[in-house]
């Protein structure tokens, strides 16, 4: 699976955030806080759904699956002007991406553990350290192995 590599310009999203880890993974509580309260963001770029995740620098170079990291549930929006209370604000800074088309079920790692274990050590990319996303568009069913979305991994050009 070869990726599309985009230059993505800085972007502006509003929603909730929790930490958590890979042991203690959170993201159901995430989206269910989130979903019943998504229509309150009047200022929607679009209709898809963006789960951004902010690791720390170390979390792949000293990985463990308590290593604890934010993670968002959150849409894309015009401006910041308008965050309902109880929700927040993020900028994602601009940079290169590795873009993955996945179809499947969104409880499979092996797409993560091919990104990460083989397809970046064999690309002429490295890590980036800046938030990695998914976007879960139209075509995003829950837990349907028939589940399309847009896998979003920071990169930069090997040294």
């Amino acid at each position: 699976m070869a990726p599309r590599i985009e230059t993505l310009s800085e972007n502006k999203f509003v929603g909730m955030r929790l930490t958590m880890s890979f042991a203690d993974y959170k993201i159901a509580e995430l989206w269910r806080s989130f979903l019943p309260r998504r229509k309150e963001i009047i200022n929607n770029l679009t209709d898809d759904l963006i789960s951004l995740v902010v690791y720390k620098s170390d979390h792949f170079i000293d990985f463990s699956p308590t290593n604890q990291f934010e993670r968002w549930a959150a849409v894309e929006v015009i401006d910041l002007e308008n965050v309902p209370i109880g929700m927040e604000s993020f900028v994602l800074p601009s940079g290169l991406y590795a873009v993955f088309d996945y179809k499947g079920l969104n409880t499979d790692p092996s797409i993560f553990q091919y990104i990460l274990g083989t397809w970046l050590p064999n690309s002429a990319y490295v890590l980036d350290n800046r938030p990695h996303f998914e976007i879960l568009g139209e075509k995003y069913k829950n837990n349907d192995p028939t589940s399309e979305e847009e896998i979003w991994i920071p990169i930069k050009t090997k040294l």
